[in-house]
């Protein structure tokens, strides 16, 4: 069973989600703690797999990509890795999530138009065992990501 992040926890990833370039030492003096405190947390956090690193957010609309699409896929049962490989290396597709309900997997992808998205969804639909696709297109994105508020209340805690 993983143990839950505490106050101290929270705060630190807070902090570097605000400010992910500071170091440990600026860290440590916001938080009020000893260095050693914080570099231990970082580390036991890296460790439980709850901090993966620290990458830039990017704006896929101002890098070309402004489309977004959402697109159910019904895939041959039993073949899940083997479609979620071939899915991986297809540029444009961002995150697949195996589901329940009516799709197997659920995808998102960018493309740089209409028919930039023609042509993701015609290589989706060209790996092996996908048998069945139901593509939306995003009209803007009111609920970013996130995981602020479940931070904030763990901090408050």
């Amino acid at each position: 069973m993983p143990e839950n992040l505490d106050a101290l926890d929270a705060r630190l990833l807070l902090l570097l989600t605000d400010s992910p370039r500071l170091g440990v030492l600026e860290c440590a003096r916001r938080l009020g703690v000893a260095r050693g405190t914080v570099q231990a947390r970082l580390d036991r956090l890296t460790e439980r797999g709850i901090l993966g690193g620290f990458p830039p957010e990017l704006d896929l609309a101002a890098m070309g990509y402004g489309l977004t699409a959402f697109a159910w896929l019904e895939i041959a049962q039993g073949r899940r890795a083997e479609v979620t490989e071939a899915l991986s290396a297809i540029d444009e597709v961002c995150e697949v999530h195996a589901t329940t309900g009516q799709g197997d997997l659920f995808v998102r992808m960018v493309a740089r138009g209409n028919d930039d998205l023609q042509r993701v969804i015609d290589e989706v639909v060209g790996v092996p065992d996908v048998l069945r696709t139901s593509t939306s297109i995003a009209l803007s994105t009111p609920v970013p990501p996130r995981v602020r508020p479940l931070l904030e209340r763990t901090a408050r805690s």
